[in-house]
C-alpha cells in the first residue's frame, strides 16, 4: 500500500503463541512494527516476547497500537488508554527501545478508529492515525555502495517462468542480466527478470521484496 511518502509492503506477523516461527520469519524482513495492545489486557505475554524479538531481529522504528479501545469496560476512557501506555512503555524500556519515540495509539481496529482518520470518540487524544504515523517512520538508510546481500526467504516454481527465489535486499541492487552467486552452494546464473508487487522491473534496491528468475537455476 501507498502512504504519501513512501510504498509499504505488509508482512503478517502472528500473535499467537503457536506460530513464533512465523513471526520471527516476519520480524526479520521489517524495518518498522507496528504492536497491538488489547486496551483491556495490556501487556500479556506475546507483548512482551514480540517486543523482544523485534529488537533481536534488528526492527529500528515501532509503533504501538492501543486496540480494542471500543470494548466494554474500556468504552473509550482515556485512564485505560494511560494505563496501557505505562505498561508498554516500561516494556519498550526493558526491551531496549525509547518509549517517547513510540507514537502509541489508541484505536478500534474493527471500527476504523484511528486507522486511517482520526475518530471522534477520543477528543483528548491529539496524536497521529495509524495511517500517519506508519507515514512519518524514517527512511532506512539504503546501503547501494555495497555487494548485493538478499537473503532468500523461499523458493516457488512458477509455471511460465521457471523458479523463481524470493526475499529482500539489504544492501547493493540487483539488475536485470546480472550475474548472482548463491551461498552455500556457490552455484550462480544471470538473472533473467525481477518481479515486485506484481510488477516488472528492471531494478531493485535495498529494502525492495522481490521475486526473480535466473536463468538456468533449479529449486534444489
Amino acid at each position: 500500500f501507498f502512504t504519501p511518502d513512501f510504498y509499504w509492503t505488509i508482512i503478517d506477523a502472528p500473535g499467537h503463541r503457536d506460530f513464533v516461527k512465523n513471526m520471527i520469519t516476519g520480524a526479520a524482513q521489517a524495518d518498522t512494527a507496528v504492536l497491538l495492545c488489547a486496551a483491556n489486557d495490556g501487556v500479556n505475554a506475546q507483548t512482551k516476547e514480540h517486543a523482544f524479538l523485534a529488537k533481536v531481529l534488528g526492527v529500528k522504528g515501532l509503533i504501538v497500537h492501543v486496540n480494542k479501545m471500543d470494548i466494554s469496560g474500556v468504552d473509550w476512557a482515556e485512564e485505560k488508554y494511560i494505563k496501557a501506555c505505562g505498561e508498554v512503555s516500561q516494556l519498550l524500556k526493558m526491551a531496549g527501545f525509547k518509549p517517547d519515540d513510540v507514537p502509541m495509539i489508541p484505536a478500534s481496529s474493527l471500527n476504523g478508529d484511528n486507522v486511517y482518520e482520526k475518530s471522534d470518540k477520543c477528543a483528548w487524544y491529539k496524536g497521529p492515525t495509524l495511517f500517519e504515523a506508519i507515514n512519518a517512520t524514517p527512511m532506512p538508510s539504503k546501503p547501494l555502495d555495497k555487494p548485493l546481500r538478499l537473503p532468500i526467504q523461499d523458493v516457488y516454481k512458477i509455471s511460465g517462468i521457471g523458479t523463481v527465489p524470493v526475499g529482500k535486499i539489504e544492501t547493493g541492487t540487483l539488475n536485470v542480466g546480472k550475474n548472482v552467486v548463491f551461498n552455500p552452494s556457490q552455484k550462480s546464473g544471470e538473472v533473467k527478470s525481477i518481479e515486485m508487487h506484481h510488477t516488472m522491473v528492471e531494478k531493485a534496491e535495498p529494502g525492495d521484496n522481490v521475486g526473480f528468475n535466473v536463468r538456468g537455476l533449479a529449486a534444489t
